[in-house]
């Protein structure tokens, strides 16, 4: 029987954050229409990870108590974001001899570089580790890129460059043990920048190239995108907390006031406005050069048409575009996700990763194509889910 609602789980440092969706009316953008939200802070998780596994489960419970109170239906089910440190990607270039006498490419040659591939992931890099999904990012056929899959064509080599989205083992058990016993099923998993991407970027940025960078409590995550596919990933252990905490530290103050000066709901003299400037300026310079390497690191620096689209609790700072514009040398703008949420607008995009897992979920039941990047992760999914499984109940 076809599910009538489709929830989705983001388990963030600073707070929980829970969309229950329509599975059947869709908005504007054939996106499912949101019908309840619900929110709880996060108790037990350090820089993403789990530090205490009976506090997470208790607030990702509050969360849900307060959705399925709005929406008026019982959560049984739902779909879970993995971000946090545990979690990286790494590209891996294999190549192979086909098997065919006429030099013909075959599914049996394409299922053998795709296990080559991940054979040839280097042992410092998964160790302990585990591949959440991998994305086919260029074949090439006695060294000539091709567009779409090689089967059929011939040729007697064949390359495989590919971008492994891998985890910690016990990050993702421990996340997936805590939405268990807060008595809901988890049906899949997605790493949260992409499931950000799904909602926050529009297909032509996907396709020009850009990079998704989500400024939460205590992590900077980026996507960046080409093509129309997610090329790389990285999280960074820095966030928002650190700005606050500079803040109480420069200007003296109890770190409940720092919050508030660093939101702007205190404003007046009685703290020098050009030292706060100063304070928070250096942190965010902080978290852009660490983009910028990673840009420089895949090559992409400056080399990103669609620029930089900051979202997270950190994108409401002041003059973040303007600071992101000039340390990166891209185009840079504050991301929404623009849905409405009842008769409200509901354009906040630190729920970009509830809400695209939302979007990641109705397509697993749906014939109808969302988005060409959503069936192209979904499909490029099914090879990590074997593993997965074993941690589903």
């Amino acid at each position: 029987m076809a599910r009538s609602t489709i929830t989705g789980i983001d388990i963030g440092t600073y707070c929980v954050k829970v969309i229950v969706a329509d599975a059947h009316e869709k908005t504007e953008r054939g996106f499912p229409r949101i019908i309840a939200v619900g929110t709880a802070e996060t108790r037990g998780v350090r820089h993403g990870y789990v530090t205490n596994l009976r506090d997470v489960s208790e607030s990702v419970e509050q969360a849900i108590a307060e959705a399925e109170k709005k929406a008026g239906v019982k959560i049984k089910s739902a779909f879970l974001g993995i971000g946090g440190i545990g979690l990286e990607s790494t590209v891996v270039t294999s190549t192979l001899i086909t098997s065919r006498a006429d030099a013909e490419i075959t599914d049996l040659d394409v299922k053998k570089i795709n296990e080559q591939c991940e054979k040839d992931i280097p042992q410092s890099v998964i160790a302990n580790r585990r591949v959440i999904f991998n994305i086919p990012l260029q074949f090439k056929i006695d060294g000539v890129p091709t567009l779409g899959t090689p089967i059929g064509m011939a040729g007697n080599k064949l390359e495989k460059k590919t971008l492994f989205i891998t985890c910690l083992d016990h990050h993702v058990a421990d996340l997936i043990q805590a939405v268990n016993e807060a008595g809901v099923k988890v049906e899949d998993i997605m790493a949260s920048p992409i499931a950000a991407g799904f909602v926050t970027l529009s297909k032509t940025q996907k396709i020009a190239g850009c990079v998704l960078t989500n400024i939460g409590s205590e992590t900077v995550s980026i996507a960046v995108f080409e093509n129309n596919i997610p090329v790389s990933l990285e999280v960074f252990p820095i966030g928002s907390t650190d700005i606050t905490n500079d803040i109480a530290l420069g200007l003296r103050v109890p770190l409940e006031e720092a919050e508030q000066i660093k939101i702007g709901a205190i404003t007046g003299s009685s703290y020098p406005r050009k030292k706060l400037e100063e304070i928070v300026a250096a942190r965010l310079s902080d978290i852009f050069e660490l983009i910028e390497a990673h840009l420089k690191k895949i090559g992409r620096n400056g080399l990103l048409p669609a620029g930089i689209i900051i979202t997270g609790g950190g994108s409401g700072l002041t003059s973040i575009e303007a600071m992101a514009k000039v340390a990166l040398k891209l185009p840079a703008r504050i991301g929404s996700i623009g849905v409405s949420n009842g008769g409200s607008s509901f354009k906040d995009a630190t729920w970009a990763v509830a809400y695209g897992l939302c979007i990641w979920g109705a397509h697993a039941d749906e014939g109808t194509e969302i988005d060409t990047s959503v069936r192209f992760m979904k499909n490029a999914f099914k090879a990590g889910k074997s593993w997965i499984s074993k941690f589903l109940p």
